[in-house]
């Protein structure tokens, strides 16, 4: 097995970039052990959870354009709450163990920031997932609750899920709250 591509951009999601974003999502979803969503959703539906109902998606490319990342940001709540920022970040298997979901993570930090969200907040960090709370810790995220089997895991059943969280303050100056999609 060869080495994955590296890593040499991160940039906004295009139309173009769907067919290779949801190579990346589809397995991840399939196999039903860190993301809620179910595991026979349709590429539409995906499509729509991870592009269209969200504020912006980022792509992780190598230099020949190949998808080796994604993630997304949106409000975490509405209105009152939509100054905290969610994101869902996914990295292809063949580029794992390699840095890209800290890079994907920090950038999505500066992102943030730029659209006006003041903190991030995870809500639904399968606690078995080791590598993604090991990547959100680097990154300054605390946990700051636990979730007794909150998670329905394929193979090991009822697992724990972890709320993860940090302010983004300390990264540069924050903007105004963004507008939600209804106000805008």
């Amino acid at each position: 097995m060869g080495r994955s591509p590296a890593l040499a951009a991160i940039r906004p999601f295009r139309e173009a970039d769907w067919p290779g974003v949801w190579a990346v999502l589809e397995p991840v979803f399939r196999a039903g052990e860190t993301f809620p969503h179910d595991p026979e959703i349709s590429p539409e539906e995906a499509r729509r959870a991870w592009v269209e109902a969200v504020d912006a998606t980022f792509v992780a490319t190598a230099a020949d354009g190949a998808i080796l990342g994604t993630y997304y940001l949106r409000p975490n709540q509405p209105a009152l709450g939509a100054h905290v920022a969610n994101a869902g970040y996914v990295v292809a298997e063949a580029a794992r163990g390699r840095g890209l979901a800290h890079a994907l993570c920090r950038h999505s930090q500066q992102e943030a920031v730029r659209l006006g969200y003041r903190a991030m907040q995870f809500n639904l960090v399968v606690a078995t997932n080791a590598a993604g709370v090991a990547a959100w810790s680097r990154n300054g995220f605390r946990t700051i609750g636990r979730l007794p089997g909150a998670f329905r895991h394929p193979r090991l059943g009822y697992v724990d899920a972890l709320v993860m969280f940090r302010t983004l303050e300390d990264m540069g100056t924050c903007l105004p709250a963004p507008l939600s999609r209804m106000e805008r």
